[in-house]
């Protein structure tokens, strides 16, 4: 493989967390409210803002995904609500019509998560089984077939689903007995199965047992281990599977020197680690400065974000990355072309900054990317509250 394919993410990675509030550490932040809201920064198509902005008819969401420019949040009932754009059907509404404030997605109960990727979307049920909307190329939908669904469609033959993630085309689900199930798109081996064919239904990953989390990049993936190591497994162009190589992997390798490993994120063309003791590694491409250790270039192997500590969980978007702290704050750095970092400005930070407080859940979404430009379209999303 040669350049990059360009990606889209859209890997999520939310993680619900009891916190307290912490004491305003910057003038973008501003106090929790009684309520829980959804707030959103940056530009995805209906929501643009350089800080944090709560999402109207959102309020009380449990769980929370961004897609490329589309986004999704589960509701106390267990329905969800989505809005953002929608020209591959990715709201599942039975349209293609972009929807600037959320709207109920018809027909679909007792949903216990979701993830949001380039253009399709992907719902956890509380009974264990997968739903799956929006573009269907090579079959990132699951169901066999390679038709663009505009309302969900059950993924066949996933039974016993603990966790979903959704990548650029393609779709990661993690089972009960600690195995890994992917489809969809495969051209740089993002499903692990040592092979670059595309799989309209889940195939197995080779060789993974023992996982407790999944996370899909644009066009590679990542698990954690039970024991808090990582594998990661396709796109290596800028060093994202952080192996030490640029090489691509059609089956999961080891990143290399991490441990004690509690969360995990894929992104654009990067990936972040959240550690036991409270601090994040990340590793892959910083041509935006997404790596967060102050300048300098790409990096094959796991590296310390700057000035990090009690860090609970890490999301990774389109050239930029998130951080949720114990404390509840939210950390931000890397591209801002489009306000993406949240601080109020459109200034790329290099180091991490503090943007919001009262914080639960984050979700870091972004555009497809094509030669390292990146489009209008990126934006994040996190629970307040």
């Amino acid at each position: 493989m040669s350049g990059r394919y360009g990606g889209g993410l859209r890997s999520v990675l939310v993680i619900s967390l009891g916190v307290a509030l912490s004491a305003s550490v910057a003038s973008v932040a501003t106090a929790a409210p009684a309520v829980t809201s959804v707030q959103t920064w940056g530009n995805d198509g209906g929501f643009g803002a350089s800080t944090p902005t709560a999402v109207p008819g959102a309020a009380a969401a449990v769980a929370i995904a961004a897609g490329e420019n589309h986004s999704l949040a589960v509701m106390p009932d267990g329905t969800v609500r989505v809005w953002g754009a929608n020209s591959h059907g990715q709201l599942g509404d039975g349209t293609t019509t972009a929807r600037p404030t959320p709207v109920s997605l018809p027909g679909l109960t007792g949903v216990k998560s979701v993830a949001g990727g380039r253009s399709h979307s992907l719902a956890l049920m509380r009974d264990g089984t997968v739903r799956a909307w929006g573009d269907n190329f090579d079959g990132a939908l699951g169901d066999g077939t390679t038709t663009t669904r505009l309302s969900p469609v059950t993924v066949p033959g996933l039974t016993g689903v603990t966790a979903v993630s959704a990548g650029d085309s393609f779709s990661l689900a993690l089972l009960s007995n600690g195995t890994v199930r992917a489809w969809g798109h495969n051209s740089a081996g993002q499903l692990g199965d040592g092979t670059t064919t595309p799989r309209s239904t889940p195939v197995t990953v080779a060789g993974l047992t023992g996982v407790k989390a999944i996370s899909a990049g644009n066009w590679f993936s990542l698990a954690l281990l039970a024991d808090g190591t990582v594998r990661a497994w396709g796109f290596n162009y800028d060093g994202e599977l952080g192996d030490g190589t640029t090489t691509d992997r059609l089956t999961p390798v080891p990143v290399s020197g991490l441990t004690g490993v509690k969360a995990i994120s894929g992104g654009s063309y990067f990936s972040l680690a959240a550690l036991s003791d409270g601090t994040a590694r990340s590793w892959g491409s910083n041509g935006f400065s997404e790596l967060g250790n102050g300048g300098g270039g790409n990096r094959s192997t796991p590296g310390v974000v700057t000035g990090l500590t009690g860090v609970a969980t890490v999301s990774a978007g389109d050239g930029y990355g998130l951080a949720l702290q114990t404390a509840g704050t939210v950390q931000a750095w890397g591209d801002n072309r489009y306000g993406n970092v949240g601080d109020g400005t459109t200034t790329t930070r290099s180091t991490p900054v503090p943007i919001l407080f009262g914080v639960t859940a984050i979700s870091a979404g972004g555009p497809q990317t094509y030669g390292g430009v990146a489009p209008l379209g990126s934006h994040a999303l996190a629970l307040q509250g």
